[in-house]
């Protein structure tokens, strides 16, 4: 990472089979007073996920966007892409606990979801768990080093 991260801004990005979602998301964090950078997809026409993955998790990565939060089919795809991103912790998450769990033990800057696997009040509720969890810091803050440190 270049620098602090923005703390008010969130980058949104997905494939084209999340479009509806990604979108509800971004109306949903923006009524929480988040700056919502959406780079994704308009239009349903056939994308590529790991194009997006990596186009947002580069502006986290750069220091331009605190969180990003990604979307595709499972999750799974776009989020293996964005964590390729040297300064990337993202995880894949179909659950609240999962998502509180990634940003207090692993210092998550990015969220993965899948449209296809969780509906919309529920990845609502996945992405509030993430965004108001905090990093706890003490033996996760090493476990986070080293993960660091695997990026060479």
């Amino acid at each position: 990472m270049t620098g602090q991260p923005n703390p008010n801004r969130i980058v949104l990005s997905s494939d084209h089979t999340a479009i509806p979602l990604r979108q509800a998301i971004a109306a949903h964090i923006a009524a929480q007073g988040w700056v919502v950078i959406d780079i994704g997809p308009r239009t349903p026409e056939s994308t590529h996920y790991p194009e997006h993955g990596k186009a947002a998790a580069r502006l986290v990565a750069s220091g331009d966007c605190r969180f990003g939060i990604i979307l595709c089919g499972t999750g799974q795809g776009i989020m293996m892409a964005a964590n390729k991103v040297k300064g990337i912790r993202c995880g894949a998450c179909a659950d609240t606990f999962s998502a509180r769990m990634i940003r207090q033990h692993n210092d998550a800057n990015m969220l993965s979801i899948g449209a296809r696997v969780v509906g919309e009040g529920l990845a609502l509720d996945i992405v509030d768990a993430f965004l108001t969890a905090q990093f706890e810091g003490g033996r996760h803050a090493t476990r986070v080093a080293m993960i660091g440190a695997l990026e060479g």
